[in-house]
């Protein structure tokens, strides 16, 4: 069967084999019939329609994939068992035990000092008189330290062996970090090494608490994705962070959603016309003990942390790559696309022409113009060929 024919070379990493899905029967027809090979390969865009239905590559994108059984004779059986027991019976208590005194020691630290600056202007105006510059910029260090222990105890409740390649981010400004995103850990594996400021969607429950009251003394940024406004407001905040000298680093994940880390989907252009540098950073979780993937439409994200700290380890490899900037003469669009570009091959993952915001919506309508227009460009070149 002739691969599709298509002017992006992204569509063929991912092109499926429509034969593997069909029985041999529909295949091996008889000379002089007309096969079903033979009516795929009329037009590339029916080609590209039947792979879509058997297995498209952007369903595959936020698919998680589950472990292969192991467990399957009478010999490995107990084994698995025993793992279970040991798993749930002691890891499990372990890492429960681990947390909590990680958020003991956090919130004795954190909240008395928080919720009396917060909550008291005359008495923080009074204190910023009285103490000096480098007192305040010690407060705001210990804030910022205590986050990325409070993190650091997180990855410790996973088992988390993370291993870290390249320098460490460093308080700059005018510069934005952005890594590919495959789950709400990425932020607490980045967390424990660096306090990023992150702009992240606004959660309901514990975790939306979470971003109201500790996560927001980073300088993090809240978007509803519901709300239209929210865009220009987002906007204005994210060049007034960037241009702060005293703010934390930005940390953005431009893809906008979860992707399984097989796959790298187009990133939004937002993070690329700051006018500042970008700092890439890829992240790739090795699948050999959990899925680190967050399919946020089928579990909660406290299942999902259930679920990883109730396996047996996360591995993970996260790149500090070289800061890039926009090139004379390119726009932002290309310039976000040559950032997933080296992204995508240090994560080792795929790149695929998708937008990860049609995972919550219908098709655009000029994604489905251009597909009608191309089918209708392949028919007028055939009826000029005869």
């Amino acid at each position: 069967m002739s691969k599709l024919n298509t002017s992006s070379p992204e569509l063929d990493l991912d092109h499926p084999n429509i034969e593997d899905y069909l029985p041999s029967g529909s295949i091996q027809e008889p000379i002089g019939k007309l096969r079903l090979r033979d009516l795929l390969d009329i037009s590339p865009t029916l080609t590209e329609a039947a792979g879509a239905i058997v297995d498209d590559s952007f369903t595959r994108c936020f698919k998680s994939n589950p472990p292969e059984p192991w467990n399957w004779n009478i010999y490995l059986f107990p084994l698995w068992c025993l793992g279970v027991v040991f798993r749930y019976g002691i890891l499990f208590p372990l890492r429960v035990i681990v947390l909590t005194i990680g958020w003991i020691i956090f919130l004795l630290c954190y909240f008395p000092v928080h919720f009396l600056l917060k909550g008291h202007d005359k008495l923080r105006k009074k204190l910023e008189i009285v103490l000096e510059e480098t007192v305040k910029s010690s407060l705001f260090s210990l804030q910022r330290g205590l986050v990325e222990v409070l993190c650091s105890f997180f990855v410790a409740s996973w088992t988390g062996v993370v291993k870290y390649h390249g320098p460490r981010p460093s308080m700059r400004p005018k510069q934005v970090f952005v890594a590919n995103h495959t789950s709400m850990i990425d932020f607490i594996v980045l967390e424990q090494m660096t306090a990023f400021a992150v702009i992240m969607q606004k959660h309901p429950g514990w975790v939306g608490l979470l971003q109201s009251t500790i996560l927001e003394s980073l300088g993090c940024i809240w978007f509803n994705r519901s709300e239209a406004k929210d865009r220009e407001i987002v906007a204005r905040k994210l060049r007034e962070h960037v241009n702060g000298p005293d703010n934390n680093p930005l940390l953005i994940f431009p893809e906008g959603t979860c992707v399984n880390n097989n796959y790298t989907v187009m990133f939004k252009k937002g993070s690329f016309e700051l006018g500042c540098t970008v700092c890439p950073i890829a992240i790739k979780y090795n699948k050999i003990f959990v899925d680190a993937f967050w399919n946020s439409r089928k579990q909660s994200f406290t299942t999902h942390l259930l679920q990883l700290m109730t396996s047996w380890a996360v591995v993970c490899d996260v790149w500090y790559l070289e800061p890039q900037n926009l090139k004379p003469g390119e726009t932002p669009i290309e310039f976000a696309e040559r950032v997933r570009d080296i992204i995508s091959v240090r994560a080792g993952v795929k790149k695929v022409p998708w937008d990860g915001y049609m995972k919550y919506s219908r098709p655009s309508p000029k994604h489905r113009e251009g597909k009608q227009q191309s089918f209708a460009d392949w028919v007028l070149r055939r009826l000029e060929e005869r």
